[in-house]
């Protein structure tokens, strides 16, 4: 199927205006501007099953909801293109090549939820992006759908551009809203959410680019049009990131449900060398393992799941036979260790004492025993910082210990089952 998102021609540099507007881009703006009003765009959106694509897989109806329903003003949208998931570059992609897809699902969101001011959120290092993003807006505006009373309506948006830090932390929906504050990238902690008490305590939406970019499409084509691409629980498409441990490495746009196996074989080439898989991160390093002999996975949100895993932003890490799955675990633990901003004790301890115990194991210190302390670190911190990433690393750990007990078991012995 052509993609939604990536339609066949667009990929190899930015789409234009007139380009964007012959396959009938800001034609859904149109619509909802002179045939709906918010409640109808948000009870569309909310219809059509489209869940956040920036790892949580929040319903974004309900989302929006949220917002639209608080009392307060002013509301705001937050353009969330931070994207510092080690391996992701989707976002970035599409803010290069489709910058007024995503722009139009923006106005529409802003439109829903009745706000007046909208905030671009891009990672500083995305030049490209940022300067395609600019250009989208200048575009806009002078087509009269950025400023004071769009489309003849009580509706106006200005549109503001925001550089987002380098930190890991950075990119989630808080912490994104203390940087435009002035402040540093710390999550709060909640509730309440932003969806209610966001960005100066007002409502405030906040929703990664390739969420925004779906809007358009269903608020053009409808509900039951995007329900009728994917799975029931997870409709639509996703962009999946391939990286160097494949032949054909980039971003892959499928239908929901697609099997993991086509995406690494069919689309990716198979691994880089030809070796065999050994097991996979489905959803970035933030995921469980899978076992190379669970690739006829689903890649929905409910099928993921019950292999035990998650599908997370769609970053696919693969790691070959050749490959010691202890040192995979050190080098996630080490960055969550690493990129976790300090501001609650618990994680600050957690993720310490993760990598210092595979740090021991990697270097053939301690007994067996040892594989027992990861659960129980985890377990007594869950759910204890201000953000979710506390909870990130004990999915991939907790799944290798399970999984490939004996790597952990050979390193503990003084060698490593690895080849390479």
């Amino acid at each position: 199927m052509e993609g939604i998102l990536f339609p066949r021609g667009v990929v190899d540099g930015k789409e234009t205006l007139d380009a964007y507007r012959a396959r009938g881009g800001y034609q859904a703006l149109d619509k909802a501007l002179k045939r709906m009003s918010p409640r109808d765009v948000l009870q569309e959106i909310d219809a059509s099953g489209l869940r956040g694509r920036g790892g949580a897989g929040f319903p974004t109806g309900k989302k929006w909801t949220f917002t639209a329903d608080t009392r307060e003003t002013p509301r705001y949208v937050i353009l969330n293109g931070g994207e510092d998931e080690p391996g992701s570059k989707k976002d970035r992609l599409l803010m290069e090549n489709v910058p007024h897809l995503i722009l139009e699902g923006v106005i529409l969101a802003a439109y829903a939820v009745g706000a007046s001011k909208a905030y671009l959120y891009i990672n500083a290092d995305y030049k490209d992006a940022i300067r395609a993003m600019e250009e989208a807006v200048a575009d806009a505006k002078k087509l009269g759908y950025v400023g004071e009373r769009i489309g003849g309506k009580d509706f106006s948006l200005e549109i503001e551009f925001f550089p987002a830090p380098h930190d890991y932390v950075a990119g989630e929906d808080s912490a994104v809203i203390e940087v435009i504050e002035g402040k540093r990238p710390l999550p709060r902690q909640k509730p309440p959410f932003p969806a209610t008490a966001g960005l100066n305590a007002k409502p405030t939406a906040v929703n990664n680019v390739e969420t925004l970019a779906n809007v358009a499409p269903i608020i053009l084509r409808g509900a039951a049009w995007y329900r009728g691409i994917g799975t029931a629980e997870s409709a639509g498409t996703m962009v999946f990131s391939l990286n160097d441990e494949v032949k054909r490495p980039g971003v892959y746009e499928l239908p929901f449900g697609t099997p993991l196996r086509h995406l690494i074989e069919s689309c990716g080439g198979g691994t880089r060398d030809g070796k065999k898989i050994k097991a996979v991160l489905p959803g970035g390093p933030s995921s469980a393992f899978l076992s190379g002999d669970q690739l006829d996975v689903a890649l929905d949100h409910n099928s993921v799941r019950a292999a035990g895993s998650s599908i997370g932003c769609g970053v696919i890490g693969i790691v070959t036979e050749d490959q010691c799955i202890v040192e995979e675990a050190l080098r996630i633990a080490e960055f969550f260790a690493k990129e976790s901003c300090g501001q609650c004790p618990a994680c600050r301890m957690e993720t310490n004492t993760l990598a210092m115990l595979l740090r021991k194991i990697q270097q053939g210190q301690g007994q067996a025993a040892m594989l027992e302390q990861f659960g129980k670190v985890i377990a007594f911190n869950k759910g204890k910082g201000f953000c979710s990433l506390i909870n990130m690393p004990g999915p991939p750990i907790e799944s290798a210990v399970r999984l490939f007990r004996g790597d952990f078991e050979a390193h503990l012995a003084g060698k490593c089952s690895s080849t390479s």
